[in-house]
């Protein structure tokens, strides 16, 4: 029997979503992160799976497109795991679950955009079917909406899933660089 793994979850971070149309809080920060964890995720043998919302048929996000392809600053590598998703919740009729039993992963590092929607339902559905979540607080974006600014959003999510009735997995919210610290460290 494996030992339970980890991996990182990187949503729907593609082009479509960051546009000039929809600027989003902290995009150069966010990328910074995310490729930092990646990175780190890779040299200890754990997965990074990069998901992209799939639109075909919609005529947005059509797959292959420009609006669908990861943002370019974003360091994807041939070795990563690249899954389509088809609604806000990443595990909905995609091949998500699967993947991470085959991977024997129970612990999931969730970052992208949005944090409202795709970043938020995932979450939810992750809780339901009990891994261990770790959100990386800084590592998720959205755009402004119509009553809050998007670094109101951001927090306000933040605290929602440090306050959530945990299932069988736990929920936690912790800043990248500590998640780094706490990764390498083995703690």
């Amino acid at each position: 029997m494996m030992k339970n793994s980890k991996a990182l979850l990187v949503i729907d971070m593609q082009k479509g979503s960051f546009t000039i149309e929809t600027p989003r809080f902290d995009t150069n920060g966010v990328v910074k992160r995310i490729n930092e964890l990646a990175e780190m995720f890779r040299e200890l043998n754990y997965p990074v799976i990069y998901i992209q919302h799939d639109g075909t048929g919609t005529g947005e996000f059509e797959k292959n497109n420009t609006d669908w392809e990861n943002l370019d600053e974003l360091n994807v590598e041939p070795t990563d795991i690249r899954i389509d998703k088809y609604a806000n919740d990443v595990f909905y009729k995609s091949e998500l679950h699967s993947k991470l039993k085959e991977l024997n992963v129970n612990e999931l590092f969730i970052t992208g955009c949005a944090t409202d929607f795709c970043v938020e339902s995932t979450i939810q559905s992750a809780l339901t079917k009990d891994f261990d979540i770790t959100v990386v607080e800084d590592g998720h974006t959205t755009g402004e909406r119509p009553n809050l600014k998007a670094e109101q959003v951001i927090k306000h999510y933040n605290w929602v899933w440090q306050n959530m009735i945990p299932t069988k997995g736990k929920i936690k919210v912790e800043k990248a660089e500590k998640i780094k610290t706490i990764c390498q460290h083995g703690v």
